[in-house]
């Protein structure tokens, strides 16, 4: 039984059903917006969190552990989950995408960026 796959394999399109993992800082616009736009997108199933301690939902090991890939909105948010989720982040593609907060939820030219930005990976 494989419990893990490989991205090389996800890359040739051999993979589907991809956990993906969105980050931002507060989880209210960007990372919640990618949820909602990748969630169910080619079979694979989207998930998103904050790096503050402040967000809507906050990123724990357990998410960390749950995905397959993780897209951060900026490089702080992969920075810190780097310094606090090492182990966990192990064996997992990490993209940061470098889509800056200057959005609001679900805002059109936001959606754009993010189908632009994410689809190279899936």
């Amino acid at each position: 039984m494989i419990t893990r796959w490989n991205y090389a394999d996800f890359e040739k399109g051999g993979v589907f059903n991809v956990n993906l993992l969105f980050l931002c800082s507060q989880n209210k616009r960007r990372s919640l917006t990618a949820e909602k736009l990748f969630d169910g997108y080619n079979g694979h199933n989207a998930r998103s969190a904050g790096t503050e301690s402040n967000s809507r939902i906050k990123v724990t090991a357990g998410l960390i552990g749950w995905a397959d890939v993780i897209f951060c909105m900026e490089k702080k948010h992969l920075r810190r989950i780097r310094e606090k989720y090492a182990e966990e982040l192990y064996g997992r593609k990490t993209v940061c995408l470098n889509i800056p907060d200057d959005y609001e939820y679900m805002d059109e030219e936001l959606q754009e960026l993010l189908l632009s930005a994410v689809d190279e990976y899936l």
